[in-house]
């Protein structure tokens, strides 16, 4: 608050903000904003990697449970593994929305894209080129366990 004289010698009191003040509140804004964005965006797409992640592990271990129901792989349909919509060349999206940021598919599946063809499975997840984890890389998960982000691969942390 800041107070002056007026033509009379009577004390006023001015009311509001100066521009000087405005303007340094809004580069403080700015700069905070600048810094906390990327953050905030690499936070975002480790989580979606996150969910996919967890996903392929949930479809590995719906293989593995429906091995026990069908007592082979090679009969093991599709739809007992993926959830949502199943693509005419055997690959579904991730999430099952119009927003998918993966596709996903099993192989080997058999010639007509409607069953597991073997205990050797490998998961793979794509990222759809023209969403935000275009550039993260694929995810795999083999039957075994190994695990592979672009083309770094292992059983321990190479999601991550």
């Amino acid at each position: 608050m800041v107070m002056h004289l007026n033509y009379k010698n009577k004390l006023s009191i001015q009311k509001g903000f100066t521009l000087l003040e405005l303007m340094i509140v809004t580069a403080v804004i700015g700069v905070l904003a600048a810094i906390a964005y990327p953050s905030y965006q690499n936070y975002a797409i480790k989580t979606k990697r996150g969910d996919m992640m967890a996903e392929m592990q949930q479809i590995a271990s719906r293989i593995e449970s429906n091995k026990i129901n069908y007592k082979r792989y090679d009969r093991i349909p599709l739809s007992a593994v993926f959830r949502g919509n199943i693509d005419s060349d055997g690959n579904t999206k991730f999430p099952s929305s119009e927003n998918a940021l993966y596709t996903v598919s099993i192989d080997p599946i058999d010639a007509t894209k409607t069953r597991i063809d073997d205990k050797t499975w490998t998961i793979s997840a794509v990222p759809v080129p023209t969403k935000q984890l275009s550039n993260d890389g694929t995810l795999t998960l083999q039957s075994n366990g190994r695990k592979c982000r672009n083309n770094v691969c292992g059983t321990g942390t190479e999601w991550n």
